[in-house]
């Protein structure tokens, strides 16, 4: 293979964007501990429960072998029987209660797990939907969702399965040790010098698998992300008509072998340390069997006493293969904690008011005073791991309106015409509050709308984009997001307003027929129409619309423009369009041009100023009239 050739162009691009070596250190800090177990503490009823029945499994488990050690004695002493009796059937006793105290433990250590997992998931996920818009324009989808799906399971994992672990064999060992050193003072010391062998790769491996799974969670974040944006119809589409399937299979494979790559050298690297562990516990035995033997001719211990001593050999070195390998476990469930948390401690730069101003009923007036905007920039609303660069973008700031001063009064309505960038768009998406004004205010009803409560302004506007969203749900489910209590009369009266009844009469289920991805089963025409459906639905005081009949041929565009008129009728509404017929009658007229309102008026006067509006008119509107 050349090394131009584009998997290894790839693979070096890939390298530079993150590799091994970038991987952070990964470290058990105090901050973070402290964090984990605030959540963990939402279990605390539960967590008690399931440590106090880890240590009685660990007591157990301890008595046992003495027990056993004491049936040998007794058998070697030729009686009596009731004491072998009596013996055997405590060790079946012990033996009922482990299994039981083993299947309650279970169901304790799986409410714990997956409570935290409901815990986390709930806490990123409202999160995410505080975050602004610019989040959503930079974030990669995939790279979120693995947070809340690999992530969070893995640290998931460090209470159902770790920490039992870690408890129960801590006190295992100490209890172990305990009955060993009161049998056998000199193996015990010699089963303890052995500790070094365990603890020394014990640390250095932790560190080093700790690397490797956030290195592996970045490339599975990416190729989530890739699945995500490829398999969507509109991503298909694209591949299709431009994309390269070998580019598109070489770039994913990048990433897929270095997670294979890196799941082989995990998995080497924890089969060759607890290999060496099971090899140093079997020599362990043998001394054991040596020493122990040795003492038992020469009479310092009983042939029991030696057999304990094997049994509870088992119950040292396996405690302390697992509390090696716990410290891995703990390194990993620190890794993914640690990029749950990166999400939870993003700011979510719009916040509701603490005490939000009630929003009056009825038509509300809609003003700008004196609004400066300039979109945030990649350090203060995203992450580097969530947009997959080595360093954010930290160009923003630059201001895109300035000085907007503009009051539409209640039931009026103010069009704005401009070139493509001339902040348009910006400008109405400061009234629900999709970003922030930088400076200034926007008021509903004379009142700030971050003074308003985020359900009451969601409410009280409503807005259809050119681009309007549509879930892969039925056409029921997307017009029921408007209004949730909405009648089945509401719905068929919304889709009739829309002109959408010719469509849903074809349709196999009506209302309940599935529409795909973005609402790919839909013509565009009638894509728009129900996103206008939902609005009308939503029958909000303020409505904003934005390029809202763009997608419609002329026979479409003038029923809509009815249905949208008599949306609009008693209502505020700030309309945003290139069509003349879209403006025309709007009482006021506002020319933007690089930020700032140039000229404004009702369409005959600015026709008659022969100004910017004019130009745009021949230019651009003059074939709609």
């Amino acid at each position: 293979m050349s090394m131009n050739s584009p998997h290894m162009m790839l693979r070096r691009q890939t390298s530079s964007v993150r590799s091994g070596g970038d991987a952070p250190d990964v470290k058990i800090d105090r901050p973070t501990i402290s964090r984990i177990f605030r959540f963990a503490a939402r279990q605390k009823g539960k967590l008690i429960g399931f440590l106090v029945l880890s240590v009685l499994a660990s007591v157990v488990g301890v008595v046992t072998p003495v027990l056993s050690g004491n049936v040998v004695n007794a058998i070697t002493a030729g009686g009596p029987l009731s004491t072998i009796g009596w013996l055997a059937a405590a060790i079946a006793g012990l033996a009922i209660a482990e299994a039981v105290i083993t299947i309650a433990n279970r169901w304790l250590s799986s409410r714990v797990g997956e409570g935290l997992i409901y815990d986390l998931r709930t806490a990123v996920y409202d999160h995410v939907q505080t975050m602004p818009i610019a989040f959503f324009n930079r974030t990669r989808t995939g790279a979120l969702v693995s947070r809340l799906n690999t992530d969070v399971i893995g640290a998931q994992r460090a209470f159902s399965n770790t920490l039992s672990g870690v408890v129960s064999n801590i006190v295992s060992l100490a209890l172990t040790v305990g009955v060993m050193v009161t049998i056998s003072w000199q193996v015990t010391l010699l089963s303890i010098l052995l500790l070094p062998i365990f603890l020394i790769p014990a640390r250095s491996l932790g560190g080093k698998l700790a690397k490797l799974q956030y290195e592996a969670a970045d490339h599975n974040a990416a190729m989530s992300t890739r699945m995500t944006e490829r398999f969507s119809a509109g991503g298909a589409t694209l591949v299709r008509l431009f994309g390269d399937p070998a580019h598109e299979s070489a770039e994913f494979a990048v990433r897929a072998e270095r997670v294979r790559d890196i799941g082989v050298r995990v998995a080497m690297l924890q089969a060759t340390f607890v290999t060496a562990l099971t090899l140093v516990s079997a020599l362990a035995l043998a001394l054991v069997y040596g020493l122990g033997g040795w003492q038992a001719v020469a009479g310092t211990l009983d042939a029991g006493q030696v057999v304990t001593l094997a049994m509870l050999l088992t119950r040292l070195y396996g405690p302390l293969t697992m509390l090696a390998n716990a410290r891995m476990d703990i390194m990993s469930a620190v890794v993914s904690f640690k990029r749950v948390f990166e999400v939870l401690d993003l700011v979510a730069l719009i916040r509701e008011a603490d005490d939000p101003t009630p929003l009056p009923d009825g038509t509300l007036s809609v003003a700008f005073r004196d609004v400066r905007f300039a979109y945030p920039s990649a350090t203060e609303v995203s992450l580097t791991s969530l947009e997959e660069v080595s360093t954010l973008d930290e160009r923003g700031g630059t201001e895109v309106l300035h000085g907007i001063d503009v009051e539409i009064p209640a039931g009026r309505t103010i069009a704005l015409v401009g070139s493509s960038g001339a902040g348009k768009s910006t400008l109405a998406s400061l009234v629900p509050r999709l970003y922030d004004v930088t400076h200034g205010a926007v008021e509903l009803g004379g009142i700030d709308v971050r003074q308003l409560s985020f359900r009451d302004l969601q409410r009280a506007v409503g807005m259809v984009t050119q681009d309007g969203h549509l879930f892969h749900e039925s056409i029921r489910e997307n017009l029921l997001i408007a209004k949730p209590g909405a009648s089945e009369e509401d719905l068929r009266d919304a889709v009739h307003r829309a002109r959408l009844d010719g469509v849903l009469a074809n349709l196999p289920d009506g209302l309940d027929t599935v529409i795909g991805e973005r609402g790919y089963r839909l013509s565009g025409g009638e894509r728009q129409r129900l996103t206008i459906a939902r609005l009308l639905l939503a029958s909000p005081p303020i409505v904003i619309l934005d390029e809202a009949t763009s997608a419609l041929d002329s026979t479409n565009e003038a029923a809509i423009q009815m249905a949208l008129g008599e949306a609009m009728e008693g209502r505020t509404a700030l309309v945003i369009a290139h069509r003349l017929s879209t403006i025309k009658a709007a009482d006021e007229i506002l020319v933007v041009e690089g930020g700032e309102i140039i000229e404004r008026g009702d369409h005959a006067a600015l026709l008659t100023r022969d100004g910017r509006y004019a130009e745009l008119y021949r230019t651009q509107f003059r074939q709609d009239s």
